[in-house]
C-alpha cells in the first residue's frame, strides 16, 4: 500500500473510532469472540490477527477479529505474506516477516503493523489501562539480529529482534507500551517481555533465563504470552503454557509504581502496533525478524498464569 493508501485508511479510523469503540466484536468474530481465543479470555480481547482475513478488496490489509476492529497493514510484501502454514490445529496461513535487502538503507523489509501520529482510537482500552497481555504463535528462522541496513559497516547487525507490541502515545514507531521481542542483555540475546508505564517514561524488561535459541529453536513454533500488569509494576513470559524462569534488568521502580495508586498507563491512545519489527509507518528500518507468526492476540488485562495455560491447551486441543 502507498503511503496516501495508508494515511486515507488511518483517517477513516480516527474518523470512526467512537462507532469502532461503541460496536460488538467484528461479524466474522462471531458474538462471543473467535473460536481460537478461549472463552474466558475474550471480553477483554482487543485485538486478533489469524492473517486468514484480509480486508475484501485490499489483501494488503489485515482483519482485526477482536472489539476494536483495527486492520493492520501487511507491510511492503502485501498478500505474499500471508504463507500456508500451521502453526497450530485449526489454523490456516501464518504471517512471514523478512529482511529484504541488508546492504540498501531502504524501507523494503516485510513488516505489519499500524501507526497514527494522533493515536489510533481504535486502541483505547490501552489508554489508561492497569494490564495488557501479548500472546502468538512465532517460528524464529535466523540465528541472530540481522545486518543493520541504517550503517555503512557491514559487520554491523541490530541489537534485537522485534516480534509483536502495542506502541506508547508518543512513539516515533519504535517505543513500546508493552512488547515482546529478542533483544541484547549484558552482552547476550535474551527473549523478552518489555514494557513502559508511562509516555517519556523509563521502561522495564523481564529476560528469561534460559538461552533464546532452548526456547525459540529454530523453524519450530512457539506459543509464547508476555503479561504487563502496570499496577503492580510486574511482568511474566510464559512459553507453551507455561511461565518462563526470567529477571528483571532494570533495579529500582522504572514505572513509578511505589507511591499511592492507581496505577495504569498514560492517558493517550497507543500511537499503533508493530510486527516483525519497527516503524510499521515505514520510515524506517529497524529490529526485522525472519520469521512467522500467527494468532497474534493483544488483551487489554493481564492475564493469570492459569489463562494462559488454558489459552493454550484451547488451542493445541490438549484440554
Amino acid at each position: 500500500m502507498s503511503r496516501g493508501r495508508r494515511a486515507t485508511l488511518l483517517t477513516a479510523l480516527v474518523a470512526g473510532a467512537g462507532l469502532l469503540a461503541a460496536a460488538a466484536a467484528p461479524a466474522t468474530a462471531g458474538a462471543r469472540g473467535p473460536r481460537d481465543v478461549h472463552p474466558a479470555l475474550r471480553a477483554n480481547l482487543v485485538s486478533f490477527y489469524d492473517f486468514d482475513h484480509p480486508v475484501p478488496g485490499d489483501p494488503a490489509l489485515e482483519r482485526d477479529l477482536g472489539r476494536s476492529g483495527t486492520e493492520i497493514e501487511l507491510v511492503n510484501g502485501g498478500a505474499a505474506m500471508r504463507v500456508r502454514e500451521h502453526a497450530y490445529r485449526g489454523s490456516g496461513r501464518a504471517l512471514q516477516t523478512r529482511q529484504v535487502d541488508p546492504a540498501t538503507a531502504g524501507n523494503d523489509d516485510w513488516k505489519a503493523g499500524i501507526f497514527s501520529a494522533s493515536g489510533v482510537r481504535t486502541l483505547r482500552p490501552f489508554n489508561a489501562v492497569a494490564g495488557t497481555t501479548v500472546m502468538g504463535w512465532f517460528q524464529v528462522n535466523q540465528d541472530g539480529p540481522l545486518p543493520n541496513s541504517n550503517t555503512a559497516d557491514p559487520a554491523d547487525s541490530y541489537n534485537a529482534i522485534g516480534l509483536a507490541g502495542v506502541l506508547t502515545g508518543d512513539s516515533d514507531g519504535h517505543g513500546v507500551r508493552a512488547l515482546l521481542e529478542l533483544i541484547n542483555v549484558n552482552g547476550e540475546l535474551k527473549l523478552v517481555a518489555l514494557g513502559r508505564r508511562l509516555d517519556g517514561g523509563a521502561s522495564q524488561t523481564f529476560a528469561a533465563s534460559d538461552p533464546w535459541q532452548t526456547l525459540l529453536p529454530a523453524g519450530e513454533w512457539v506459543h509464547l504470552a508476555a503479561t504487563f500488569d502496570f499496577s503492580a509494576g510486574t511482568m511474566a513470559l510464559y512459553r507453551n503454557g507455561r511461565p518462563v524462569e526470567g529477571f528483571y534488568t532494570t533495579a529500582g521502580d522504572p514505572w513509578q509504581v511505589g507511591g499511592p495508586g492507581p496505577h495504569v498507563t498514560s492517558s493517550t491512545d497507543p500511537r499503533g502496533i508493530k510486527i516483525g519489527g519497527s516503524y510499521p509507518q515505514d520510515t524506517r528500518e529497524q529490529n526485522p525478524c525472519d520469521c512467522r507468526m500467527d494468532a497474534l492476540t493483544f488483551l487489554d488485562r493481564s492475564v493469570s498464569a492459569a489463562e494462559v495455560a488454558k489459552q493454550y491447551r484451547h488451542m493445541t486441543g490438549r484440554r
